[in-house]
């Protein structure tokens, strides 16, 4: 019996790093953020903007796609914003305020922190967080 248990033990650490070594799921893959490539992780259905959201689009691509990647899918320097995680009731748009002006700990994933972005406006960031609420809402996720 204690053969048995020992032997489905080592199993299931082969199967783990077997896993682990060929990358598990796309998402595992990507959220070590060692590596450059700014592959967007997520797929991003894109509504037609308002017009507030379609500047917000362009402050976006200037200030945030480089770790967001494109459409807020993001990219193996930082994590997707079209995701559950970053719904309003768990994610305010303050919370976006703040994290633009004073940078972020890293919580949901294993990116690093967010630092600081001080060349973003306040109207940029409430642009941009207006942008990001549309194209969660095309996706589901409001």
């Amino acid at each position: 019996m204690r053969k048995l248990f020992w032997l489905v033990i080592a199993v299931a650490v082969i199967v783990l790093v077997g896993l682990r070594i060929h990358g598990g799921d796309r998402m595992a893959r990507t959220m070590s953020g060692n590596a450059q490539q700014t592959e967007t992780i997520a797929s991003v259905k894109v509504p037609d903007f308002s017009q507030i959201a379609a500047l917000g689009e362009r402050d976006f691509n200037d200030n945030c796609a480089a770790c967001h990647g494109r459409n807020a899918g993001g990219t193996e320097n930082g994590p997707p914003l079209v995701h559950r995680f970053y719904k309003p009731d768990h994610h305010p748009d303050y919370t976006f305020v703040t994290a633009a002006k004073a940078g972020v700990r890293a919580h949901h994933w294993r990116f690093g922190n967010m630092p600081p972005q001080p060349q973003v406006s306040e109207a940029e960031i409430n642009r941009i967080i207006l942008y990001v609420r549309e194209l969660q809402k095309e996706n589901g996720i409001l």
